[in-house]
């Protein structure tokens, strides 16, 4: 059987047998086939689980099944609809519009890369569809699912590969 983490448009997660609070897209929510690139909102939708970036300068490798990258300062994310590496993690320098996954802040510190809209992208229908680390105010994302990090990591360490994390009303 799958396991699935469910997102709550109004703000919590469900994990393990309690809810944890949780920060979605600050445009809300939309249907998947609504989503378009910069409308802040997260797709409706079950995603699956790819992997899992950490930043090893500040966080130690989380515990999980799930395959793990270390992240180094010149990677970055692709979020041009018109380049052929949209939605793909890239290298820095690079030409075009990208999101750098190096933060000074620490919300990157850890991320779990969500398949939406990665199997083939689609220009335009969204990009860097993550679950990272919320800010202290839980601040609405740009359309990821934002958890405190004990909650990120607690989430990690029952994850497994095939896991979903599906973003309901």
């Amino acid at each position: 059987m799958v396991k699935k983490f469910t997102a709550y448009s109004d703000g919590r997660l469900g994990l393990n047998l309690h809810s944890v609070r949780a920060a979605l897209g600050k445009g809300g929510v939309a249907l998947a086939r609504d989503k378009r690139e910069g409308d802040g909102k997260s797709p409706l939708g079950e995603w699956p689980i790819r992997y899992v970036f950490y930043r090893p300068d500040r966080v130690a490798k989380p515990e999980t099944a799930l395959p793990v990258v270390a992240l180094s300062p010149d990677d970055g994310w692709c979020d041009d609809p018109k380049h052929p590496d949209y939605n793909r993690r890239v290298k820095l320098p690079f030409e075009a519009g990208h999101e750098k996954l190096w933060r000074d802040d620490h919300v990157y510190d850890l991320i779990v890369v969500l398949g939406h809209n990665d199997d083939p992208p689609v220009a335009g229908m969204g990009s860097a569809i993550f679950m990272h680390l919320a800010r202290d105010n839980y601040a609405g994302t740009e359309g990821c699912v934002a958890l405190a990090s004990d909650d990120l990591l607690e989430l990690l360490k029952e994850a497994e590969p095939g896991s979903v994390v599906e973003i309901r009303e």
